[in-house]
């Protein structure tokens, strides 16, 4: 179990308190989550991976979505 706002990061698993910046990334960093997650390489420091990212985000959630309906409240 995780507590509430902590994170759960590694293999295997380690739970960290939120602020536990640097062990976490110390953790996270190898893993390469960028890579793994949305097929791009972590951009240099101080660089973002935003441009790359987003826009298949957001084709893979219209994909996710394309059958959706609006629901409106009734009184």
């Amino acid at each position: 179990m995780v507590p509430l706002n902590w994170i759960a990061v590694g293999d295997p698993a380690v739970i960290l308190p939120p602020g536990d910046h640097d062990k976490i990334w110390a953790i996270q960093k190898p893993l390469n989550f960028p890579r793994y997650v949305f097929g791009v390489d972590r951009p240099a420091e101080g660089e973002t991976m935003m441009p790359s990212v987003m826009p298949r985000y957001a084709a893979a959630l219209r994909r996710c979505h394309a059958g959706d309906r609006e629901i409106t409240a009734t009184s």
